[in-house]
């Protein structure tokens, strides 16, 4: 934002004393290519920095040329106290001479300009009204520096006469329906000092303390003395601190004038290109919402405490000289002005319509450790701080503000709605205000979420926390799982596994389009994490594959050995590049994948509903997952179980995983899970994969959930004689936060029992009559985020063989059928091909899967009025 000059300075007219045009200027004061001309535009009254100074006119000299040799330039001054005198100014150019003893050289990586320093370029004198006279040198890349300069020549005691730019990220600008005002880089970074360091020009602004600012000023003597520069402006002040030293972040909170009103992001607009809110002598970081948080709930049980976001109230974070103001512009045009003096010694100040209050700086640095009760043990985990006004108080290392823009942010990190994360490795340090702050800290599914209120004081230099793990699974056989993760690097995937309690993270590289992500880091061997690869063994990260289609679907190849299969995407955009033609088929992918020793996941069901159903008919399928960003938008699909019951219903025998599809910082690592039980065997990801084959999993958002069936686990099968019987089933869930509400009981696909629960652990044993071969499973609902509806919990289905009598229903085999018709009906019609031959054997695949359940459905004797929607002995057009 724009703001009024600040009242404490006093521009002076050097319009007498130009004598030069920078236009006509030396050499080393030229024009180069990538200059913005910004420096032409500097003409009349303006404001920089927040200060006034008076430029010169589009006609006659615009410039003060002090040159070596000629007579001083006497500037006359009005009799004026001033504690400091401020210039703005330039040298001329230097060529960057090429090191001695190396003779010819080639180019350097980056230009080295503007490195030397200390050569006297002009002696400024004081004139005093008592007639007494005091001169300054003015040294090179001290007081002054060079128009154009490479990237580490900043001037020591001058700054570029540019303010800083304050940029919103690059998601951020799109959800404002703006054009990004920076590259996506600068987005993230968020800020830019104002100085041009490889292309464009720099004027530089230089503040000369006055040796004896109660003696009033009468005139300024400008000496050139080693080489030529250039004075554009002059202005004075007798501010008591140095008008150009900033202090440290501090932040305000400000209640919202009339006609101010947040944006969609719950901000007000502190982008460069803003009108919203701005200070003279200083920068707006950020204006933020105002977060109220319960206390009771706090320091309650709910598993997830969201705050309410003000309207009307935001936390100013800014950098400011002591004597800035600050500025808010209403939508009427109207402007509301804040002077920072006036908080000295109150602790509220502005009118009603602008009330201001100061909030505790984070100025207070403290060593963070997270423990393990009981062994000491340091851990990782998932923590979260903030202060009295619910300003988000990070770990250093890490964002004020998580960027939950898709590919935007990788930096080990989670935005739970108003909630922001860091991921640390169990130690860290946080600048902290003095007085109470909230601290949350997290670490899966076994460990009691921590909710606290912390005093920090003048002597608090180090907070030790302990986490408690209440349950013990792992320690019986069982280990967590995220079966689809994508972006991170596999390190910070290993970071935030620990943190989340995720013994194996699947990184999974992939195609979009164009874009290729992971690729990198797939090797085809290296588990990190493991024993094998310098790791503890106990938390993996393997690189895997998400091979994708638009229309045929999407495919998760995890742990295979070897070289990468390709193509990652086929059959053109979005997945793969336009012009991409169809080289495989899931299928295809899936037997290379078998084949390479790795497990085939079907990931994010019920979708695409497509070649999946074929790939399930032929045998291909491991298991197939359920997804879920973060659980507190949406947890378990219902629409995804009822997609996988109906393969159960056909006698098909997949286990259940989850994942989370993480891509970007809103999605939680390990949220929906997956939990497989190795018994005796040594955890290792080969291990890991036999397990999930088997079959005795379960997927969850919270409660940990067993079941057994006539003693017989998930993927094991219980045998009864044609008669029937009645099956023993027993259950027990526990949980560290999210409390089951409901437990069901499930048989091909229908509640046939249900259990009410109270508390976060509940057990049982129900009978059930059987006479029919079956699947039964148990579902439990319970929420992160308080829906009734929710499913938190689902165990994988343990098989009843009642006789002969095999699990097939009509209905979904003839819904299977029709998805399996219309993959190859869009192989017939749409699919760009390769070649013919290589079409005609992807297609093959998927008629032999087609044929084997027709079959099947005629050699039971399947009633069925199945009306080909396309057909796939013959390829035609559909």
């Amino acid at each position: 934002m724009k703001t009024p000059s600040s009242p404490h300075f006093t521009p002076v007219d050097l319009k007498a004393y130009f004598n030069a045009r920078r236009a006509n200027a030396p050499e080393g004061f030229a024009s180069r290519p990538g200059d913005t001309g910004w420096i032409d535009s500097l003409r009349g009254l303006q404001t920089h920095r927040g200060m006034p100074f008076l430029f010169g006119s589009d006609t006659g000299p615009d410039v003060l040329e002090l040159r070596p040799g000629a007579p001083p330039a006497v500037i006359g001054l009005p009799p004026i106290m001033a504690s400091y005198v401020l210039f703005v100014q330039v040298a001329a150019d230097r060529t960057s001479a090429s090191p001695e003893g190396f003779g010819e050289i080639g180019p350097a990586t980056l230009p080295i300009e503007g490195n030397p320093l200390g050569d006297c370029i002009a002696t400024y004198g004081l004139r005093y009204a008592d007639g007494s006279e005091i001169d300054v040198p003015v040294l090179r890349r001290f007081a002054v520096q060079q128009n154009h300069i490479s990237w580490s020549a900043s001037p020591f005691a001058a700054l570029p006469l540019r303010t800083p730019i304050v940029h919103a990220s690059t998601g951020e600008d799109f959800v404002l329906g703006r054009a990004p005002g920076a590259s996506f880089f600068q987005g993230e970074a968020r800020n830019q000092s104002g100085r041009m360091d490889r292309q464009g020009e720099n004027l530089w602004l230089y503040a000369l303390p006055n040796p004896c600012p109660d003696k009033e000023l009468s005139a300024l003597s400008l000496r050139a003395e080693q080489e030529v520069s250039l004075v554009f402006a002059v202005t004075t002040t007798a501010l008591a601190q140095h008008p150009l030293r900033l202090q440290g972040r501090r932040k305000l909170k400000v209640s919202l004038p009339p006609g101010v009103n947040l944006n969609k992001l719950g901000e007000l607009d502190v982008d460069d290109r803003g009108e919203q809110v701005g200070m003279d002598l200083g920068t707006v970081v950020s204006a933020r919402a105002v977060l109220d948080y319960s206390k009771s709930d706090w320091l309650g049980d709910k598993t997830d405490v969201q705050p309410v976001r003000s309207a009307s109230e935001v936390v100013v974070e800014y950098s400011a000289h002591p004597d800035a103001r600050l500025y808010m512009r209403s939508e009427d045009g109207r402007l509301h002005m804040f002077d920072l003096r006036s908080l000295e010694g109150a602790d509220n100040a502005g009118g009603p319509s602008f009330n201001v209050a100061a909030v505790e700086p984070a100025t207070r640095p403290v060593k963070i450790r997270i423990i393990e009760k009981g062994s000491g043990v340091r851990v990782a985990a998932r923590l979260h701080i903030h202060g009295a006004h619910g300003e988000y108080l990070p770990p250093k290392g890490h964002h004020r503000k998580v960027n939950t823009g898709r590919f935007e942010d990788f930096s080990g990190e989670f935005a739970n709605g108003l909630n922001q994360y860091a991921y640390v490795d169990g130690s860290c340090e946080a600048d902290l205000p003095l007085g109470p702050v909230f601290v949350e800290i997290c670490r899966g599914f076994e460990v009691r979420p921590l909710r606290t209120i912390v005093e920090i004081t003048a002597m608090t230099d180090n907070l030790t926390f302990e986490l408690d793990r209440v349950l013990r699974w792992r320690e019986r056989g069982w280990v967590s799982s995220d079966t689809h993760v994508h972006f991170l690097s596999p390190q910070t995937a290993l970071l935030e596994g620990k943190a989340e309690g995720v013994n194996v993270v699947n990184l999974l590289a992939a195609q979009w389009g164009e874009l290729f992500t992971n690729v990198a880091d797939f090797d085809g061997r290296t588990t990190i994490g493991a024993k094998d690869f310098g790791g503890d063994g106990e938390f993996l990260v393997r690189v895997g594959t998400e091979n994708r289609m638009q229309v045929l679907g999407h495919i998760s190849l995890l742990g295979y050995e070897g070289e990468m299969i390709n193509p990652l995407s086929c059959g053109g955009p979005n997945e793969a590049a336009i012009g991409d033609v169809l080289e495989a088929t899931m299928a295809d992918w899936a037997e290379r994948c078998r084949q390479q020793g790795g497990l085939v996941v079907m990931p994010h069901a019920p979708n695409p509903q497509a070649e999946r159903a074929a790939d399930i008919v032929l045998g291909l399928v491991d298991a197939i997952e359920m997804m879920s960003f973060n659980p507190r938008t949406a947890q378990i699909s219902a629409f995804g179980l009822a997609d996988w019951y109906r393969y159960l219903n056909i006698g098909y025998h997949l286990p259940l995983v989850a994942g989370s599809d993480k891509m970007d910082a809103a999605a939680l690592l390990g949220g929906s899970r997956t939990y497989v039980r190795l018994g005796d065997r040594d955890f290792t990801y080969r291990n890991w994969m036999d397990a999930v084959r088997h079959g005795d999993t379960f997927i969850t958002v919270g409660p940990l959930v067993e079941i057994t069936v006539e003693g017989r686990r998930p993927g094991g099968a219980v045998a009864l004689p044609r008669s029937g019987g009645t099956l023993t089933i027993d259950w027990r869930i526990e949980s560290v936060s999210v409390p089951p509400t409901r437990v069901e009981l499930i048989r091909n696909g229908s509640v046939v029992e249900e259990v009410r629960c109270g508390g976060l652990s509940c057990k049982g044993q129900l009978s059930l009559p059987i006479s029919q071969s079956c699947w039964i499973a148990l579902r439990v609902r319970g929420s992160v985020a308080g829906r009734e509806a929710d499913i938190a919990a689902h165990t994988s289905a343990v098989y009843v063989q009642v006789g002969d009598m095999p699990i097939f229903a009509t209905a979904d085999a003839v819904s299977v059928l029709a998805q399996i018709e219309g993959s190859i009906a869009y192989m017939d019609t749409l699919a760009p091909k390769s070649d013919e031959a290589r079409h005609l054997r992807l297609r093959a695949a998927l008629e032999l899967a087609h044929h084997r359940l027709h079959h099947r459905l005629h050699e039971l004797g399947a009633s069925h009025h199945h009306a080909p929607v396309h057909s796939v002995h013959v390829e035609r057009e559909h």
